[in-house]
């Protein structure tokens, strides 16, 4: 399987103690490792996966139609490794690996280098159909 970018949510919202999830995130260095944490004992989700960032801050969660899956891969025992990507104004997101397999910064189109599209977003890469 290869590697795949994914939103956090609820950046906004405050974390029981410690920095806010945005000034954590203002913190974090693309390609750093981030820590994708099930919860199944979420009141609002039973199926929701928060990310913590390198210095154990939480930063927010996977969006509920992407968390049911990676949720249920880690409690299989799948190995899955996740960075940080980037981040815009309003949303950020991370890069996942499955099974061991580390995830890589995609490279922005045209450029050749690692790096965020126009509006911030680093878009998988995209294969001709043959």
């Amino acid at each position: 399987m290869r590697a795949i970018s994914l939103a956090i949510v609820g950046i906004p919202y405050p974390n029981k103690r410690g920095p806010t999830r945005r000034f954590e995130l203002e913190l974090c260095v693309s390609g750093e490792p981030v820590e994708l944490r099930p919860e199944p004992n979420n009141k609002f989700d039973e199926h929701a996966v928060s990310v913590f960032s390198c210095r154990g801050v939480q930063l927010g969660y996977l969006a509920s139609e992407r968390a049911v899956f990676i949720g249920k891969l880690i409690r299989e025992g799948r190995e899955i490794l996740a960075i940080f990507q980037g981040m815009t104004p309003t949303c950020a997101w991370v890069r996942v690996g499955f099974d061991g397999v580390a995830p890589t910064l995609p490279v922005a189109r045209g450029s050749g280098q690692p790096g965020p599209g126009v509006d911030g977003f680093w878009p998988d890469e995209t294969y001709d159909d043959e």
